[in-house]
């Protein structure tokens, strides 16, 4: 498998996208995710299949309802379904900079739910705190896994927002998180890659317990 790792948009998200045997999966769609990615299936010769969000802030969704337009499958948690279908929602809190598009969801998934995409077998962890319905996606065959907003190196996502709770995020990353195998390699919503090992020993917000 080979894994695109991109950072696009006002705020530096970040967007993945995996690619096997000519079948690809996008992680989150930030603004300018279609262009890129299209330019990347288009040098590697794929297709794109699914797009997994892991949350339904806005950053993370700008590009999210173009892509969906062309028959992808796609996975969200509805914990975050007013942001996904609603999106202007968000302009009570979130200094949008852009209109943004209602998402049709078409997979909704759920704490320890699987599913196939490319033959490998995903893993679904709600990682709530941060938004209702952030999700980790675990791809246990190659040893990696989308965190999403919850945990990033060396810190944690913001619990300042509305639907934000900060004790279940930290009860969320230590039960669903640092669980996985520390050589788990855990690629953010923001900023660069780390392992469960290396968080659950350097932290400062999330020491193991």
């Amino acid at each position: 498998m080979k894994l695109h790792s991109l950072t696009l948009g006002a705020v530096e998200t970040n967007a993945y996208l995996l690619i096997h045997e000519h079948r690809a999966v996008l992680v989150d769609a930030p603004e300018g995710a279609a262009t890129a990615v299209d330019a990347l299936l288009e040098e590697e010769g794929a297709t794109l299949e699914a797009l997994l969000l892991t949350h339904g802030h806005w950053d993370h969704i700008v590009d999210a309802a173009a892509l969906a337009r062309r028959g992808l499958r796609v996975y969200g948690h509805p914990g975050d379904q007013p942001f996904f279908e609603h999106p202007e929602v968000m302009r009570s809190f979130l200094p949008l900079p852009l209109s943004l598009e209602p998402i049709d969801v078409t997979h909704w998934v759920h704490d320890a739910d699987r599913f196939l995409e490319m033959g490998l077998r995903f893993e679904v962890r709600l990682v709530d705190g941060h938004a209702p319905g952030n999700v980790l996606y675990h791809l246990p065959s190659e040893g990696i896994a989308f965190s999403g907003d919850s945990l990033f190196r060396r810190g944690v996502g913001r619990t300042d927002l509305p639907g934000s709770r900060p004790e279940a995020l930290v009860e969320s990353i230590r039960k669903r998180i640092y669980t996985l195998p520390a050589g788990t390699v855990v690629y953010p919503g923001h900023g660069p890659a780390t392992t469960v090992g290396e968080e659950k020993a350097e932290n400062p917000f999330v020491p193991a317990a």
